[in-house]
């Protein structure tokens, strides 16, 4: 479970489609910083242990600086401003790195996403007759998955612009048409003062850039009983009874999904008394799914935070692959689980983008029985003509 414990929601801020919700921390780590390193707008290479290669639009990183006994770690400036231009493709060694005593450089959201493109990226275990060479071969590669940044999205850049920053602010979870896009959680006040620019270059799913197209955030007016207001001090009352009415919906409505537990949770790195992790959701259909990383403490209390919301399509495949690699990648017993035919679980592999991983003459036949067996329906189905 994410724990958000000593993280208090306050007033949404709205702009357009945009809805922007400050969280505020009751006492700020000061053992754990962070700030940012920035890049070049050029796409950059990761080069991961396993010698596979991660490619993206990477414009920054984000260095973690900590203590190990407690005492106020040192906060490093973060210098944002215009990217560099015309760099060349910059290759890194890993998605975190220790680049210094106590000191930790990583790739904020890639490390979330990289973890997604590797699901099952190994492909068939067993050598099922259905899959193709390449697919026994090589697995998924290449696995590619699209996003836009933040500055694609419609509005978020005047939302951030125009956003008014809380007094001890640590965080913010971002909302598109009042659907959850993204959360972001760091340490310190100052950190987030800092970070808070960064958003602008984030990723964002298809789903976040289509409802920031047409679906405007709905108002949520706050209305005082006026018969219960006598005094500035009753006034008060009622602004902080409309405060803790609006935190509570918010955590247990529109902030439910995001809170849930993850399904898998991958340990990346140990930095004293803190851990970075990053985890992958349960790829429900119909429902909210997120993947993320947070660096929590030895209490579990969350310190970080950085989350990315799949599309529909991406959580399909995501469920796919997970149904396959629970059936050993046997067809016959994945489709079963699905409760469909073995033709039919084939369409949805190629409607999914992963038709090639099928031997092409597997493919050819399934599409064949598939064809078949609508004409049969159409005709068994169809309606007699009036007379």
């Amino acid at each position: 479970m994410i724990d958000l414990t000593g993280l208090d929601t306050r007033p949404a801020q709205t702009w357009g489609a945009m809805r922007l919700v400050p969280l505020v921390r009751r006492e700020p780590i000061e053992d754990l910083r962070l700030h940012a390193k920035v890049y070049g707008d050029e796409a950059g290479m990761v080069l991961l242990p396993d010698r596979t290669l991660y490619t993206a639009y990477v414009p920054h990183a984000f260095v973690a600086s900590w203590t190990g006994d407690g005492t106020p770690a040192a906060a490093y400036g973060t210098q944002l401003g215009q990217p560099l231009r015309h760099v060349g493709v910059r290759t890194r060694r890993r998605m975190a790195r220790r680049v210094d005593t106590n000191r930790l450089r990583f790739l904020p959201l890639h490390l979330a996403v990289e973890g997604f493109l590797a699901l099952h990226f190994g492909g068939p275990e067993i050598a099922w007759e259905e899959w193709s060479r390449q697919a026994i071969a090589h697995g998924l590669s290449p696995r590619a998955e699209d996003a836009y940044t933040g500055a694609e999205v419609r509005g978020l850049d005047d939302a951030l612009k125009v956003f008014e920053i809380y007094p001890g602010q640590c965080g913010l979870l971002l909302y598109a048409g009042d659907t959850l896009a993204s959360a972001f959680v760091v340490p310190h006040p100052e950190d987030y003062r800092a970070l808070h620019p960064t958003l602008i270059r984030d990723l964002y799913g298809e789903l976040i850039y289509e409802y920031a197209l047409f679906y405007p955030a709905r108002d949520f007016p706050a209305a005082i009983d006026e018969s219960a207001v006598s005094s500035l001090a009753d006034l008060r009352a009622e602004a902080e009874r409309h405060e803790r009415e609006w935190a509570g919906f918010h955590d247990s409505v529109m902030a439910a999904g995001l809170l849930r537990a993850p399904a898998r949770v991958e340990e990346v790195y140990r930095m004293g008394p803190y851990t970075l992790s990053r985890f992958l959701p349960s790829f429900q259909r119909k429902s909210e799914n997120h993947i993320g990383e947070t660096i929590t403490g030895a209490d579990g209390r969350t310190a970080y935070l950085k989350t990315f919301r799949l599309s529909e399509a991406q959580s399909r495949r995501g469920h796919l692959l997970s149904e396959l690699a629970a059936h050993g990648w046997n067809l016959a017993a994945t489709a079963a689980t699905l409760r469909i035919s073995v033709p039919l679980l084939a369409a949805r592999l190629e409607r999914s983008g992963f038709g090639h991983l099928l031997r092409q003459d597997v493919m050819d036949a399934y599409r064949k029985q598939l064809n078949e067996r609508t004409r049969r329906t159409r005709r068994g189905g169809a309606a007699s003509p009036p007379a």
